[in-house]
């Protein structure tokens, strides 16, 4: 089973002092994968965030695991028991959008279905610029240089293969359609990326990725669905949400694809993914999970519990 636990504190200032949240996320989980045995497992998150002005903060990051896309330790287990802060970085938000700098997160906001994992790093420069029409245009400079955490806050550490540049163009247009489109580099690959979501119905979108390896003639493509629907329980409306997505991935696409979340393997693979609420006062939510890569397999399954939500 999976147990997880959100606790977040923060303190009223007044506009000119110093404010400091932070939150912390506990899970613990049963594992079952068809190509080893099961195994219980647990982590932790813990964002500290301290507020310098309304617009400058200082951020940080700390977890469970030992690798970029690896973020639980395995109950039993006599030398995993991980904890490193992954992150370290300065934010500056305003009308114009926003600027990270440091020990960066990987993700910008809503985390593509196979991106890189949004446990791990980057060494650089993110700048967010709004644009008109529902637009922006993304660029992050850095370096992506290594995939244990230990030595995540490693500044300056990497080289010239290990350079990270991204180019991201993204736009609405009206309030059911929504693309993506940039130019990449990293890993030692240079990578096309476009990715189109289309809302059909309230609370309901199809999306579709593809990702072309330029350097490589390798590719990924993903397709999936992910919204809400209604069930019924004790002749009650009971709303249910779901995941679920069909993906490629070309062996020769390279280590990008085994930093995602929660990689099982190349070739033809889909995931699954429902869950509801138990108790709404309580904050007590369940979840089943299934994942297959061509010959493997696994089933997670589990209750969550989020406290000060």
């Amino acid at each position: 089973m999976i147990l997880g636990s959100v606790f977040n504190y923060s303190k009223e200032t007044n506009a000119n002092e110093l404010h400091f949240s932070q939150k912390l996320d506990i899970q613990l989980r049963y594992d079952n994968r068809s190509n080893r045995p099961s195994r219980e497992q647990y982590r932790f998150r813990y964002y500290p965030s301290l507020a310098l002005s309304k617009t400058w903060s200082l951020n940080s990051f700390v977890v469970t695991g030992d690798g970029f896309s690896s973020s639980h330790n395995t109950i039993g287990s006599s030398n995993t028991d991980y904890l490193y802060a992954r992150r370290l970085y300065i934010r500056h938000q305003g009308d114009y959008g926003k600027t990270e700098f440091g020990v960066i997160p990987t993700y910008k906001g809503r985390v593509s279905s196979t991106g890189l994992s949004k446990d791990g790093w980057i060494t650089g420069l993110r700048h967010v610029r709004h644009l008109q029409n529902n637009s922006a245009l993304e660029v992050v400079i850095g370096q992506l240089a290594n995939e244990q955490a230990n030595h995540a806050l490693g500044f300056g550490k990497g080289n010239s293969g290990d350079n990270y540049f991204e180019v991201e163009y993204s736009a609405r247009m009206g309030q059911r359609h929504s693309y993506e489109a940039s130019i990449e580099r990293m890993l030692r690959g240079d990578f096309l990326r476009a990715e189109y979501r289309f809302n059909y119905a309230t609370n309901n979108t199809v999306f579709f990725e593809n990702v072309q390896r330029i350097d490589a003639s390798a590719n990924k493509f993903v397709a999936g669905m992910s919204g809400e629907f209604s069930g019924t329980f004790l002749s009650l409306p009971y709303p249910i949400e779901y995941f679920a997505y069909y993906s490629y991935v070309d062996d020769g696409f390279g280590q990008r694809v085994e930093l995602t979340e929660d990689f099982l393997g190349t070739g033809h693979g889909g995931s699954v993914e429902i869950s509801s609420v138990l108790s709404t006062q309580h904050g007590l939510d369940w979840f089943v999970r299934v994942d297959t890569v061509d010959s493997v397999s696994r089933l997670l399954a589990g209750i969550k519990l989020s406290l000060n939500r």
